[in-house]
């Protein structure tokens, strides 16, 4: 299985250097519509042949983002969906928090409950800047594992918090392994920061792994109050459970 393509312009290239051999991966599971997450679908297709792709029913949808001033600039999905049918994908979407192999779940669309988590405010649904996008599309993929759950993020664009509330009341499993992927704290605020870190060191977390947009600052607190815990997953970390 894999979990989000990246750009595109390195996938292949990262796996043949792991000597990860992409064409046994049989299922592919989307994060959320971003190019950043889903820009590597039409090189894997290409090279590795057909897969079943599971996301929500919201990643072909119309992003953008505006910061200091910019012209909103789209970051939705790279090619639409009959493009990608075309080239060999089968997509299985839905928002519901479903087993899409034994022990392994995606979280579908994540209830945005706590008051802390309000994300990145630079996000939209239209070039203009009118509508706030909430990514609804956001989920992250969790595994059942004998050491509790392991919760592997794209972006965690609903929050950390939110995240792990959902995978624990609908897994029935409270003990949290590992978190690794990208958390956005690197784009949320210094209150959504306090609150995620004030609210993480309740779980008892064996393993935090911050990558992608998780942000130097945010990192670098985190690694501070959870000195061990915490660790920095460049490409090619590797974490065996």
């Amino acid at each position: 299985m894999l979990f989000d393509t990246g750009q595109g312009a390195t996938l292949l290239h990262n796996a043949q250097r792991m000597q990860r051999d992409l064409r046994s991966v049989d299922k592919v599971a989307i994060s959320h519509g971003h190019y950043d997450h889903t820009g590597g679908l039409w090189p894997l297709l290409q090279w590795c042949g057909p897969k079943r792709v599971y996301g929500h029913e919201g990643i072909f949808a119309g992003r953008y983002t505006l910061r200091d001033g910019e012209k909103g600039r789209s970051i939705g999905m790279p090619y639409s969906r009959e493009f990608l049918e075309g080239q060999g994908a089968s997509f299985d979407l839905s928002a519901s928090f479903r087993e899409i192999a034994p022990d392994i779940f995606l979280t579908g669309e994540v209830p945005r409950k706590q008051a802390f988590e309000q994300g990145d405010t630079g996000l939209f649904c239209d070039a203009a800047g009118c509508i706030p996008d909430q990514v609804p599309d956001d989920q992250s993929l969790v595994l059942k594992t004998g050491k509790g759950l392991v919760l592997v993020l794209g972006c965690c664009h609903s929050g950390m918090i939110n995240t792990l509330e959902l995978v624990r009341e609908r897994t029935g499993e409270t003990r949290i392994c590992a978190v690794i992927g990208g958390n956005h704290l690197g784009f949320s605020s210094q209150a959504q920061l306090n609150g995620t870190v004030k609210m993480l060191g309740t779980y008892g977390i064996e393993k935090i792994c911050g990558s992608h947009c998780a942000g130097f600052a945010a990192s670098t607190r985190l690694m501070k109050e959870f000195p061990g815990k915490f660790h920095p997953a460049q490409v090619g970390y590797t974490l065996e459970v």
